[in-house]
């Protein structure tokens, strides 16, 4: 199934990439098909290296409702849990849901959640694998799930922790409350509030612009360093930053960027090397 079901997708001459879920007649819900496009398109930009900053938006009155209620009224093949066999097969589905926003976390450029109305259930699984999140005054995050029975588990659980307090993540997965705007930008999850939709997405674009101003190079080595540190020691991440900056420093890249930032002027860096198929 085409992505254009469930997303549009616009490159920018810039490299920013613009990735708006376009289902707001059914508040932009994932269907089990929304996964693997969504996974494939960003694998894709990622390959490619003409990216330097994805931003992720989304149209009509929420950003996304996650998935779709009908997906668990039956007859989904992964969802049956009766036998053990018929287990081990969820367990290796649902490792592959998972995947489908981990290439956000491990794509060489960041990305930029631009979240209006509601972001709910699978929403914020996707919500929380962005490098950055901002909203509209309007929005809410929830972890829906626990409101029908099941525990939420495409990442957020895992993620949202190292976002925010873990007792504020605790609270929301355990009670699955709305976390208004202003409390999100309290706690962390989003870094801007913004009046409405149409000053997030200006917003949201003026941030991508800055990023992408920058060296790619560089902004891929800040994301795998920044990525490593949350999950690892302090010591094993510098032990990481020696090996990773032996891999990136480019005396030529930065030499331009020196000139570009002395004369006030934006900077023309290469894009990455694509990523050769295997």
């Amino acid at each position: 199934m085409s992505h254009d079901t469930f997303f549009t997708l616009a490159e920018r001459d810039d490299g920013i990439a613009v990735l708006t879920l376009s289902r707001p007649e059914r508040m932009n819900t994932m269907t089990p098909d929304f996964f693997p496009a969504l996974r494939d398109a960003v694998s894709r930009l990622n390959a490619e290296g003409r990216t330097r900053v994805l931003l992720i938006a989304s149209t009509g009155k929420h950003f996304s409702a996650g998935m779709a209620l009908d997906v668990f009224g039956g007859g989904v093949a992964m969802l049956d849990t009766s036998q053990a066999r018929r287990r081990l097969a969820f367990q290796d589905g649902l490792r592959q849901l998972m995947r489908c926003f981990d290439v956000i976390e491990e794509a060489r450029f960041p990305v930029i959640a631009a979240v209006q109305g509601g972001c709910i259930g699978g929403a914020l699984d996707l919500a929380a694998a962005c490098d950055i999140r901002v909203c509209s005054a309007d929005a809410f995050f929830t972890v829906q799930e626990i409101h029908i029975g099941m525990a939420a588990d495409l990442g957020v659980l895992q993620r949202l922790p190292k976002i925010v307090p873990p007792a504020v993540a605790r609270e929301m997965a355990y009670t699955g409350d709305r976390v208004g705007a202003e409390r999100a930008l309290q706690v962390g999850l989003v870094n801007a509030v913004l009046p409405d939709a149409d000053a997030l997405q200006a917003h949201a674009l003026k941030l991508a612009q800055a990023i992408a101003a920058k060296s790619p190079l560089a902004i891929a080595g800040s994301k795998l360093a920044i990525n490593y540190a949350v999950d690892h020691p302090t010591a094993d991440a510098l032990q990481q930053m020696t090996l990773l900056q032996s891999a990136i420093f480019d005396i030529d890249e930065m030499a331009r960027a020196i000139e570009a930032w002395k004369a006030k002027q934006p900077a023309d860096f290469d894009p990455l090397a694509p990523v050769a198929p295997v």
